[in-house]
């Protein structure tokens, strides 16, 4: 049975078009598991709306394969954003209204912004910044990249530079990591763990039930490792309040009516349980849904009826045919052996594209748009072919 959603916008608010969708909205987060052409689809969508909607589009993306940075004309791609050159929509020969600009996530970089925006005081923030243990493990430890993505995309709407921002977020095999990273990152600097491990040096006592632990500690780690550890994480209480503030404000940014979700699959059985169960997720929070983005879906001249009943001709008449064409083409064993090839591999992709409809109606119910991709025999290598996976989905 298919799933109802528990929000929906009434008929006449639901965009009936990627390009209807974008021009609504001022964030658009593009999620799904990695290898899906998430990157890819989202930096397209950048570009067909900088091409249509005009205004300055950003293009927040994180690890991006180095081709997208040659597609999108940058050699410097990182945390700063860039604009791609106007000259690159010329020569793949289209006049944009508007600007397309791009940035890749640095999260030590981006961390050490933070730092720099919620210390309480210079003393505080350069202690940070130079405690070896925050030096090493800035932008690693668990949920940081997944918060500072978010974050980064809070601080970048607030800042009013641009009309549309397109996020692609982190590949991960939890896709739900980032939604509840501001949440965890917040409870983890009030949690009874960090509480316990920093108390004693933040007294200077050890009482009589941690100090076995802490004599064992010192001598397996040193004792300057556990000293490191217990002065950053003090240092980073400091900054709890911010933290705990921003972290609320960036989920209000992503239940914000001006906020959408696209999410973007391959029919493939891993790639669309994890999109299936990102969609449950984004239901449970009262997201709003967008889009469901399919890559590499068959073409839909396979569900033709017509072309249906000519592949079946072939599939099964093929030795007669054979007899009537020119003798040219050769043995008429042979010509009868490629036409029933040719029909038997017709209705075998039919088989897979009907399937692949029924996959899409089920996905139907839930989002207000469910666009498709065709296979590409290229890869995406620069703009003009960026675009040309944008026309595919935009309208």
């Amino acid at each position: 049975m298919a799933r109802q959603p528990k929000r929906r916008a009434t008929d006449k608010d639901v965009a009936r078009s990627l390009e209807q969708l974008l021009a609504a909205k001022e964030i658009v987060i593009f999620c799904g598991s990695g290898g899906v052409g998430k990157t890819t689809t989202a930096a397209a969508a950048g570009a067909m709306a900088a091409t249509h909607l005009g205004g300055k589009v950003l293009v927040l993306t994180v690890d991006p394969a180095k081709r997208l940075a040659n597609a999108l004309g940058l050699e410097q791609f990182g945390n700063v954003e860039t604009r791609v050159p106007h000259e690159l929509f010329t020569a793949a020969g289209v006049e944009p209204r508007g600007e397309l600009w791009a940035a890749m996530l640095d999260t030590k970089e981006s961390w050490d912004a933070l730092v720099r925006t919620h210390a309480p005081d210079a003393a505080t923030r350069e202690a940070i910044l130079a405690n070896p243990l925050y030096q090493n493990i800035a932008g690693k430890f668990v949920q940081s990249h997944d918060y500072i993505a978010m974050e980064r995309l809070y601080e970048i709407h607030l800042s009013g530079r641009y009309d549309l921002i397109i996020v692609d977020t982190p590949p991960t095999r939890n896709a739900i990591d980032f939604l509840e990273a501001p949440e965890r990152m917040a409870d983890f600097f009030s949690s009874r763990l960090l509480r316990w491990l920093i108390l004693p040096y933040k007294s200077r006592l050890i009482n009589a039930a941690s100090r076995p632990f802490y004599s064992i500690a010192d001598r397996i780690l040193g004792s300057q490792f556990l000293q490191d550890i217990a002065e950053f994480f003090i240092l980073f209480q400091s900054m709890y309040d911010g933290f705990v503030e921003r972290a609320n404000a960036v989920t209000r940014t992503l239940e914000d009516h001006r906020t959408t979700f696209a999410v973007v699959s391959t029919l493939e059985t891993a790639p669309m349980r994890e999109a299936d169960f990102f969609i449950d997720a984004l239901d449970d929070k009262g997201f709003h849904l967008g889009a469901v983005v399919l890559n590499k879906v068959l073409p839909s001249y396979f569900l033709d009826a017509d072309a249906t009943a000519v592949a079946q001709r072939l599939d099964t008449d093929a030795a007669a045919m054979a007899e009537a064409l020119p003798a040219e083409l050769g043995p008429s064993k042979q010509v009868a052996r490629v036409l029933h090839e040719i029909g038997a591999s017709f209705l075998n992709y039919r088989v897979v594209a009907t399937r692949e409809a029924e996959q899409q109606q089920e996905l139907g119910h839930v989002p207000d748009i469910v666009a498709t991709v065709p296979f590409f025999d290229t890869d995406i290598y620069d703009l003009a072919g960026l675009l040309k996976l944008g026309e595919k989905f935009w309208r």
